[in-house]
This record gives C-alpha cells, sequence and structure tokens, in this order.
C-alpha cells in the first residue's frame, strides 16, 4: 500500500510535524511510566486502526523488555491478569477518552476516579495529553493511509 501523502517531502508537513514530533517526545521526560505510555498509545491505536502506529508502539515497547503475552493481550485488557490495576485504570481511560462519540458523556466520573488512585496530577496530565495525541497522529495516518510494516524501533526517539 502507498501512502496518499508522503509527509517527510512535504514541506509544509515538515515544519508542522516537527513541532508536533516534539510535543510526543515530551510525554517520554513524564513520570507517567513508559510501559504505560506504550500499552496505552498501542490501545488508542489499536481502536483507531491506525496500522502504523499499531506497528510502532509494538516495536518500541518489545525493544524496551515489555512481553509478547501483554502486547498480544492489551486489546483484551479486561479479560486478562497481566495488567496491573494503575495500567487496567489508564487503559480504560485511554479507551473512553477515544471514544468520546460513543460515550455519550466522554470518560465517565468513575473511570477519572480510578485514573486519580494510580496517578498524580503531572501523570494524569501526560495521560490525556498522550490519548489526545495519540488520537490526533492516528488521524494523520489513517487518512493519508500511511503503510505499516517497515518501522524500525526507535526511529522517531
Amino acid at each position: 500500500m502507498d501512502a496518499r501523502l508522503d509527509y517527510f517531502a512535504d514541506p509544509t508537513a515538515g515544519k508542522a510535524l516537527k513541532h508536533f514530533m516534539a510535543v510526543g517526545r515530551a510525554f517520554k521526560e513524564s513520570s507517567l511510566p513508559a510501559a504505560t505510555q506504550e500499552l496505552v498509545a498501542l490501545r488508542v491505536s489499536q481502536i483507531n486502526g491506525c496500522a502504523a502506529c499499531i506497528d510502532m508502539h509494538t516495536k518500541d515497547a518489545a525493544a524496551a523488555g515489555e512481553s509478547a503475552v501483554r502486547l498480544h493481550l492489551v486489546a483484551a485488557w479486561r479479560e486478562t491478569a497481566v495488567f496491573t490495576e494503575a495500567e487496567r485504570a489508564a487503559l480504560e481511560l485511554a479507551e473512553e477518552g477515544t471514544r468520546i462519540a460513543d460515550a455519550g458523556a466522554g470518560v465517565h466520573d468513575e473511570v477519572w476516579a480510578r485514573a486519580t488512585r494510580h496517578f498524580d496530577g503531572e501523570q494524569l496530565t501526560a495521560l490525556v495529553l498522550l490519548v489526545s495525541f495519540m488520537n490526533a497522529v492516528n488521524r494523520l495516518n489513517v487518512i493519508t493511509r500511511q503503510p505499516a510494516g517497515d518501522y524500525e524501533p526507535s526511529r522517531f526517539h
């Protein structure tokens, strides 16, 4: 499959995406655990059908030592025992934050309360920004049919 647009060849995209990707790197410096960040990025990308991001976050997480079992079970995290309570709270928040139109009221108070039990203010901020960022990146990739499969771990970090 060929991409509809080549973001790396377009000067306007190059200018905008340089800053956009810098935002993504800022999460890496937050106190939100790296494993949680990758799991959330992967789950949001699965929901949105973004193959390029699924490819990237699966490979980056594996390169960072994440187990294949956990990566394979992210899509069914509710039915597994391999995620911590904090990771489960983050994945639940990520799902409701991604499915805003489906949830009616957006993120429910109970979901937010579970997240606040596991994450401090800085981590919650990073988590909310990460969910929003991933939704934006997914849309950029899905709209332009960015191909997946050839990502090399840590290419954008």
